[in-house]
């Protein structure tokens, strides 16, 4: 994903008007918020080194790390002045700092069976496991009641191609912009924490292929972990969703998270989860 580093700051830079940073305005400017003649100013950095990064060259001279990286200092500096939050800062030093070589297969990841079975002891709960590309690896009855993820080919459990490219998506999530939007700005995480994976980046190409909607907002560079939240679901049995979400690392492998929708107790989400956990349960033992 060349270029992630440029655009990044470029995006970044443009969000702030120069008033906002205590900087005069003359005359007409020809560029949205900060130059980078004046990023660099506020960070305390010489104007080339700053085009430099910001043009992937690689700047060179005493801000550089013993290993040849931009240093801490610089990184920091420059996510001051950019007003960017705790997510963006680890974005920023990711993008700056590539490992090497892309990794050309990249091992298939697997769920400890612990693992699932701490997901089947959650009955009441769906709840599922996302890798490193927003894969589904793993699901408990709840989650794949709500998700259908058995229903799948393997290539399609993944949360970016269902959103982008499943046809009944938009019926799904009412909120889908916002979905959407999340959704990039989360897979935007992993792009860069997993610059060298070869199929994340294959991943980004099929969707901006595919999706228009996808290549407008993975341009944008917005980046956001989805830790929490609220996710409204249209489910085809069940109804209208509506599923607070937390998300935990597994310690063992903190390429993968465990997403656990949990509905207000006593709420009517809660009361149609239980019927349609009901309505699975019997519909398996029939198949049985």
């Amino acid at each position: 994903m060349d270029g992630d580093l440029g655009d990044f700051l470029r995006s970044r830079r443009a969000r702030i008007q120069p008033e906002e940073v205590g900087l005069p305005v003359h005359g007409r400017r020809r560029v949205p918020g900060l130059r980078r003649e004046e990023v660099a100013q506020l960070a305390g950095v010489s104007v080339d080194y700053y085009i430099r990064l910001e043009q992937g060259r690689g700047p060179g001279g005493p801000s550089r790390t013993k290993s040849g990286g931009v240093s801490d200092a610089v990184l920091d500096a420059i996510a001051r002045v950019l007003r960017l939050d705790e997510t963006e800062h680890a974005y920023l030093r990711t993008v700056a700092r590539p490992r090497g070589r892309r990794e050309r297969r990249p091992a298939a990841p697997r769920v400890r069976p612990g693992v699932q079975l701490l997901l089947d002891s959650m009955e009441r709960t769906p709840a599922f496991v996302l890798g490193r590309r927003m894969d589904v690896l793993a699901w408990n009855a709840l989650g794949d009641a709500v998700g259908g993820f058995s229903h799948m080919a393997p290539d399609e459990r993944n949360m970016p191609r269902q959103v982008f490219l499943a046809p009944a998506a938009r019926d799904l999530y009412p909120d889908w912009a916002a979905v959407a939007a999340q959704t990039v700005a989360n897979l935007r995480v992993g792009a860069g924490r997993y610059a060298d994976d070869a199929a994340l980046c294959a991943l980004v190409g099929e969707l901006s292929l595919k999706s228009e909607d996808f290549r407008r907002l993975w341009a944008d560079h917005e980046v956001k972990e989805c830790a929490y939240g609220v996710k409204r679901v249209r489910h085809p049995v069940a109804g209208l969703l509506t599923l607070p979400y937390e998300t935990l690392t597994v310690p063992a492998d903190p390429e993968q998270t465990i997403v656990v929708y949990t509905p207000e107790p006593g709420s009517e989400t809660a009361e149609r989860l239980a019927l349609l956990g009901s309505w699975e349960s019997a519909a398996r033992r029939l198949k049985e």
